[in-house]
């Protein structure tokens, strides 16, 4: 009944029936965002199951040594620690003293055993600026390795970590947050003008708009690492260079799958760099240290290259970075390709199937502002129709 004498309930004055909440409940689920729900619990479950995944359980698996003994022995001693059970190590006998610590300098190698002729002491060289679990891992195994034959090394730290630079993570956190600036910059973007390119003209220039942006991220995360914190010191150019290739990179993938997939490229974005990316770029445990899966990928991916990269410039002499760079630069190639072709293609198909269909308008935003308040109907998905000319009686 209603409150008020002689007007009828509400559902009587309409004629609708009553709902109950179930049935909005109900409602919500058949018509609502499901789709994206469902996304959202991959995407987390996935985050679970490749965090836990790579840390559980770390161990090392074929950690490069270089071992200096007499010829006799040295045969035999690097053929028993390959054998060690599960394969921590994979040692190599190296000629001389210097040419083992030329290879270690260089991250050729994560340590160095020297086996003394004429006494039971022994003496290994690590590298803890190339990953502090590393380096411990190999300190342990040699250990166990040497008291089996009643030995004993002595350990020396030859390529340490800079006083600023807890455990070499400077270097991983520097990544990360390059990484996060360039897929959510092209994310953003994506909000506030349109997921998808309107036209391959559009996507030259959010891919140019994104060049800027890259540089100073570069800069920025050089000058916080090294006049500011001096965490990552004496390589500045190099780290900045670093950083805007990082950058661009997340951007420009994320702009790729962006244009191929509209909204749903995010998603497909935080799998790669996020899901995949972090966990086997090598932070806390390097990839030698993490299982099979991981340690697979790490070198595959921006976020390993990234990583190893920047250790590598900071205290290998960036020996060996090439093959990193080149990582990096092939995403960049591919998300280019990606925005660039598929933007094409979509707008090609799109024209063909609706002929004399109006374009998708992708509004023009002022930068200081359009992230805070993007531009009426540049809400991704909608399509502008033109409106006929003003009556003229």
């Amino acid at each position: 009944m209603s409150d008020t004498p002689g007007v009828p309930p509400r559902s009587e004055v309409t004629g609708a029936p009553k709902r109950s909440l179930l049935s909005d409940l109900l409602d919500a689920v058949k018509h609502g965002p499901t789709p994206l729900v469902i996304g959202v619990l991959v995407i987390q479950f996935a985050f679970v199951l490749s965090y836990v995944g790579a840390f559980h359980h770390p161990g090392a698996h074929r950690v490069p040594i270089a071992v200096v003994a007499p010829a006799e022995i040295s045969g035999h001693l690097v053929n028993e620690l390959n054998e060690i059970h599960g394969r921590p190590l994979n040692a190599t006998a190296v000629a001389s003293e210097s040419a083992s610590r030329t290879l270690l300098r260089n991250g050729s190698t994560s340590g160095v055993l020297i086996v003394s002729p004429a006494g039971k002491t022994d003496a290994l060289l690590v590298a803890s600026g190339g990953g502090a679990a590393t380096a411990t891992v190999v300190e342990a195994v040699v250990a166990a390795a040497e008291a089996a034959q009643h030995r004993v090394a002595t350990v020396t730290d030859a390529v340490p970590a800079q006083s600023g630079d807890a455990r070499g993570l400077s270097g991983f956190y520097l990544v990360v947050g390059w990484l996060v600036g360039g897929y959510l910059i092209a994310t953003m973007l994506g909000m506030a003008i349109s997921a998808r390119p309107a036209a391959v003209r559009r996507a030259r220039v959010r891919l140019i708009v994104l060049v800027p942006y890259a540089i100073v991220s570069g800069l920025g995360g050089a000058i916080v690492v090294d006049p500011i914190l001096g965490a990552l010191t004496g390589h500045f150019l190099a780290i900045a260079a670093t950083g805007f290739l990082l950058v661009y990179c997340a951007a420009a993938v994320t702009v790729g799958f962006q244009s191929l997939l509209g909204s749903a490229g995010v998603g497909l974005t935080l799998l790669l760099f996020v899901v995949l990316g972090n966990p086997s770029a090598g932070g806390a445990y390097q990839a030698p240290l993490l299982p099979g899966f991981w340690r697979t990928i790490s070198p595959a991916l921006p976020n390993g290259a990234g990583v190893t990269a920047l250790r590598r410039i900071v205290y290998f002499g960036s020996h060996g970075i090439a093959s990193n760079l080149t990582i990096i630069a092939a995403y960049i190639v591919a998300g280019l390709a990606m925005t660039l072709v598929g933007t094409a293609v979509l707008t090609r198909r799109a024209s063909t199937e609706q002929p004399g269909a109006s374009a998708e308008v992708e509004w023009p935003i002022d930068a200081a502002t359009s992230v805070i308040a993007p531009v009426p109907g540049a809400i991704a998905g909608v399509r502008a129709t033109a409106l006929p000319p003003p009556s003229t009686s």
